[in-house]
C-alpha cells in the first residue's frame, strides 16, 4: 500500500476517536475466535463472504465488535472480514461537487439579493468521517449554506459584484477550518451568480448611462478646447500669409466642386474684396 494514502488519515486520527489503549476484553477475544473458528470450519465457501473487494478511490472502515479496527481504514484492494464481529462502511474519496441553491441575502448596504454558489470537497479522512458526524455530506452542504449567507452579508453589493474571487476564498477558509474534524478538505468554492431585484437593475442601469453621459460631455469639451487652440494657431498662420489664405479659399471651392456637382460657384477674387473694403472704411 502507498505510504502517501495512509499520511491524511494518520494525521487526522487525533481528530477523530479517543485512542483507547484497552483491548475488546475476554468475551470479545472469544467471539472473535469462533467467528474465525467457523470460518474454518466452512472455509472454503466462508471465503466469498469474507473477503471484501475496496476500489482505488474507496476505503473501508472495520468495525469489530464496535471498534474501529486499527484505528485507520482499510484499502484499496482485498479486506477481510470475520464473520458475525466485523462490519464495514465503504467511503468515497473522489471530489464531491456541492450546489448551493440561491439563497436571499440582505447585503451590508440592505440591498436583497439571490446568490448561488457551488463547493468542491472530498473526504481525506475516512475514519473521521464516519466516526464524527452523522452524514457528513449533508453536514458539509448545510455548513455551506450557512456560510456563504454569513460571509456575504457583510459585504456591501458594490464589493459582492466586484471581489468574487475574494469572498470565494473567504468562504473556503472558513469551511475547511470547520469540516477538518469531520475528515473534509475543501478543494474550491465558486460564487456562480448574483441576483439583484429588477428595480435596482433598472437604477444601476440609469446610473451608468448618466456616467457614460458625463464622461462623454467631458471628451466633448476636450475636444472642442484642442480644436479651437488649433484654430487660432491655424489663423495665425493664414494672416501671416496672405497668399495662403488665397490658396485655402481655392482649395475650399475645389472641394465644393467635388462633393456638390450641380453646385455652380462663382470665384470672387479676394483683392477685390479687400479693396472694396478699404473703399468702406474710407467713405
Amino acid at each position: 500500500m502507498d505510504p502517501q494514502r495512509e499520511t491524511p488519515e494518520k494525521n487526522n486520527t487525533e481528530h477523530l476517536i479517543a485512542d483507547r489503549r484497552e483491548g475488546i476484553g475476554v468475551c470479545g477475544w472469544i467471539l472473535v475466535s469462533l467467528s474465525f473458528l467457523l470460518v474454518l470450519i466452512t472455509f472454503p465457501i466462508s471465503i466469498w463472504a469474507c473477503i471484501k473487494i475496496i476500489r482505488e478511490y474507496e476505503r473501508a472502515v472495520v468495525f469489530r465488535l464496535g471498534r474501529i479496527v486499527s484505528k485507520k481504514a482499510k484499502g484499496p484492494g482485498l479486506v477481510l472480514i470475520l464473520p458475525c464481529t466485523d462490519t464495514f462502511v465503504k467511503v468515497d474519496l473522489r471530489t464531491v461537487t456541492c450546489n448551493i441553491p440561491p439563497q436571499e441575502i440582505l447585503t451590508k448596504d440592505a440591498v436583497t439579493t439571490q446568490v448561488d454558489g457551488v463547493v468542491y470537497y472530498r473526504i481525506h479522512s475516512a475514519v473521521s468521517a464516519v466516526a464524527n458526524v452523522t452524514d457528513v455530506h449533508s453536514a458539509t452542504f448545510l455548513l455551506a449554506q450557512t456560510t456563504l449567507r454569513n460571509v456575504l452579508g457583510t459585504q456591501s453589493l458594490a464589493q459582492l459584484l466586484a471581489s468574487r474571487e475574494e469572498i470565494a476564498h473567504s468562504i473556503q477558509a472558513i469551511l475547511d477550518s470547520a469540516t477538518e474534524q469531520w475528515g473534509i478538505k475543501v478543494a474550491r468554492v465558486e460564487i456562480k451568480d448574483v441576483r439583484i431585484p429588477v428595480a435596482m437593475q433598472r437604477a444601476m442601469a440609469a446610473e451608468a448611462e448618466a456616467a457614460r453621459e458625463a464622461r462623454a460631455k467631458v471628451v466633448a469639451a476636450e475636444g472642442e478646447k484642442n480644436a479651437s487652440k488649433a484654430l487660432k494657431q491655424a489663423s495665425m498662420v493664414l494672416a501671416e500669409s496672405p497668399a495662403g489664405l488665397q490658396l485655402r479659399y481655392l482649395q475650399t471651392l475645389t472641394t465644393l466642386a467635388t462633393e456638390n456637382n450641380s453646385t455652380i460657384v462663382f470665384p470672387l477674387p479676394i483683392d477685390m474684396l479687400e479693396s472694396l473694403g478699404q473703399k468702406n472704411r474710407g467713405g
